[in-house]
């Protein structure tokens, strides 16, 4: 037996975007994958899934060859046919149905099953290439990243490598434990040097067991502890004036704005005790050099965005940006500058295509006009890289449009997604480490080129194989377009940053993209014109940097940061707040087909608080019924202490098969565009619950 060892870096969905070591046995099988140690981000830690990868890379349910539906949509009857064959045929099919209905109704569909650029991005160019529809990314990062652009004018933050040097780190909105590892790690070696953790969520996660204060807070009431926060800190003299006058737009209007924001208040809205709110508000302003690691989390309510702004907005009250160490971190997806042309095909792009809102799925494909943007139905759809089917919200609509019989379903996949299994071809797809593609690492400052290691099982092919092939058959004029394989296009890509930096990934595989002479990218100032943090947003400077669809008159937006009070409210027919909060073994829907995550996360369960169990005559591990106007989704029920009376949580994405019915928890969530910009509010829905009885 022959082991040898090579770099790679994990491709998930994940602001870790880890660097890997991977063991390569006789040539053709995955050993044991390690963390780099050299990395010093990755520092030789990756999450269990990645650990067990072999798993899923060798798991004898992999897709290995094209497949043509033989029997009625989600039958489960198919044929083998080659890649000419199924290749020639959806051509033709995509071309009968431009012919006839016009570009826009035909719309590929993707998402970030792979965060490597090529393997992820060149599905633009077929939609440029042929004015097919555009699709409005809302589903994950939109709503973070206005929220947090609209105060400093840059999605950028302070490294997180310099947690260490903090002397309070304040982890808002996010399990990292379950969903980026390595933020807990740099956040121990902090520990370890004096600086105390706070975690602020909505349950007591296994993040939370590492903090010295949690916070545990009601849904959506972000915003209302970030004011409390505020208020205080002017209150007793612990904001830092001379900083704001200098770098924020701080004034007395603002100061007024939050003269009643006591922490009375907001434990009226959070259900903290005052007294927790006192004292978070009173170690932030003790602690200037405070580092604040923003998630995703807390941002997928129906005010978001400005839960994101209001959090944003306390370090810059501190001016904890002045210290290394200090400052605030979302991600870093505005430093790197590439100019990804090539790879999306921008030059052959039309400015008079729809964009369609990919969380609005399932209002698209049941034809409501408004979601359609009165264009016509969409009649095909090319997918890949995502799972729209457990993943979208109002799974009911997505559902009942995928089965449409009039709609052409091509889904490129690695395992039979309970999408595939409605799709008319199925065709099998590579793993990260059977394709070429270069990452940037959203949690931190590298781009990593990782080389393909091991031949695909079978005639898996990779997506830029796909798109190439599929060009050939449209009757694209410039087919020399799609002719480049991926090394082509990463290094053509690459050279556009200049050929210092090109020569640099090519001998060392990465590249250091932090600006060193810097403790944080705002030392100077923030990234608006004036140079000024903004306590007061204006949205619409948002429409610069972005293409974006606003959905409210911005007047309606509050003028200030603020506690925004629009979420879906517990009532008497829904008198619960559900949030779906992120698994620890499954990442989305991928890993939920791998024994040991299976094995780890058991059935689909919600947990209740013991009183709210008790009234409703609930114990552990009875099956409950939840529901709403949406649909209903049945769990076994896990009484747990920590959270709120009122709130359930449903760790999040099982295959639908996995409960009764077949009906997922996405059934229950909503595709309604959070204001100002659109996105999904995943953690932000009422429902009822009650026993299950059969």
């Amino acid at each position: 037996m022959t082991v040898s060892v090579f770099n790679s870096v994990c491709p998930h969905d994940c602001p870790s975007t880890c660097a890997l070591e991977v063991e390569i046995i006789n040539n053709n099988r995955v050993g044991r994958i390690r963390g780099a140690k050299n990395d010093p981000y990755t520092a030789g830690v990756i999450c269990e899934k990645v650990a067990r990868y072999k798993e899923r890379i060798h798991h004898p349910d992999r897709l290995l060859y094209p497949l043509k539906r033989a029997g009625n949509k989600g039958e489960g009857k198919w044929e083998k046919v080659s890649w000419e064959d199924a290749l020639d045929e959806i051509a033709e099919k995509f071309l009968q149905i431009e012919k006839e209905f016009g570009a826009e109704s035909i719309w590929p569909y993707n998402y970030a099953g792979t965060m490597g650029h090529v393997q992820r991005d060149n599905i633009q160019r077929l939609r440029n290439a042929k004015n097919y529809s555009n699709q409005y990314g809302t589903i994950c990062s939109l709503i973070g990243w206005g929220g947090y652009v609209v105060g400093t004018g840059k999605l950028a933050g302070t490294n997180p490598l310099y947690m260490s040097k903090a002397d309070l780190i304040i982890i808002w909105g996010t399990n990292a434990v379950n969903t980026q590892i390595n933020l807990i790690t740099h956040a121990m070696r902090a520990k370890k040097n004096g600086a105390k953790i706070i975690v602020i969520d909505i349950y007591a996660t296994d993040t939370m067991k590492q903090a010295d204060i949690g916070l545990i807070i009601r849904p959506g009431s972000d915003g209302a502890l970030a004011l409390a926060t505020m208020h205080i800190l002017l209150r007793d003299d612990l904001a830092d004036r001379k900083y704001m006058a200098k770098y924020t737009d701080f004034d007395e209007d603002f100061a007024q704005h939050l003269a009643d924001k006591t922490a009375k208040w907001a434990a009226n809205i959070t259900g903290l005790k005052e007294e927790q709110i006192e004292k978070f508000a009173s170690l932030i302003g003790q602690n200037k050099k405070s580092y604040f690691r923003l998630g995703y989390g807390f941002t997928r309510q129906k005010n978001g965005y400005t839960n994101m702004h209001a959090a944003l907005s306390i370090p810059a009250m501190i001016g904890a940006w002045q210290y290394e160490g200090g400052g605030a971190f979302h991600t870093n997806s505005d430093i790197w500058g590439l100019d990804k042309s090539i790879i999306e095909g921008d030059n052959l792009a039309s400015k008079n295509v729809r964009s369609l809102d990919m969380c609005e799925l399932g209002l698209i494909l049941t034809g409501d006009k408004k979601a359609l943007k009165n264009g016509p139905p969409v009649k095909a759809m090319l997918v890949q890289n995502t799972n729209p089917i457990v993943v979208n919200p109002e799974q009911g609509l997505v559902r009942k449009g995928l089965l449409r019989d009039d709609l052409f379903l091509v889904v490129h996949e690695q395992f039979m997604t309970e999408t595939a299994q409605l799709a008319d071809f199925v065709l099998p797809a590579t793993m990260f480490l059977e394709h070429d593609d270069f990452y940037t690492r959203s949690g931190h400052s590298r781009i990593i080129y990782a080389k393909k290691l091991l031949n695909a099982p079978g005639e898996a092919k990779s997506n830029l194989f796909v798109i190439n092939e599929l060009a050939k058959r449209l009757n694209i004029v410039d087919k020399e377009y799609f002719s480049k394989n991926e090394n082509e296009m990463i290094f053509a890509t690459l050279k556009m940053l200049g050929d210092e930096k090109e020569q640099q990934i090519r001998k060392n595989s990465f590249l250091e993209y932090e600006d060193k002479s810097k403790i944080n990218p705002f030392i100077d100032g923030f990234a608006w014109p004036d140079k000024k943090f903004r306590f007061k947003p204006i949205w619409a400077d948002l429409l610069k940097k972005k293409k974006l669809q606003q959905n409210i008159d911005f007047a309606k937006m509050p003028k200030f940061a603020d506690y925004f009070n629009i979420n879906e409210l517990a009532d008497n027919e829904h008198p619960f707040r559900l949030a779906t909060s992120p698994a620890r073994s499954y990442l989305n829907s991928s890993f939920t087909e791998t024994p040991t995550s299976q094995k780890r996360e058991g059935e689909p369960s919600l947990l209740i608080h013991p009183e709210d169990a008790r009234e409703l005559n609930i114990c552990d591990n009875d099956l409950v019924l939840i529901g709403n106007r949406r649909g209903e989704v049945i769990l076994e029920a896990k009484i747990f202490a920590g959270l709120q009376r009122g709130i359930l949580i449903a760790e999040s994405l099982h295959p639908n098969i996995a409960h009764k019915k077949n009906k997922g928890i996405n059934m229950l969530t909503s595709s309604a565009p959070i204001p100002p910009f659109g996105g999904a509010a995943f953690h932000d829905c009422a429902v009822w619950i009650r026993k299950y009885e059969e």
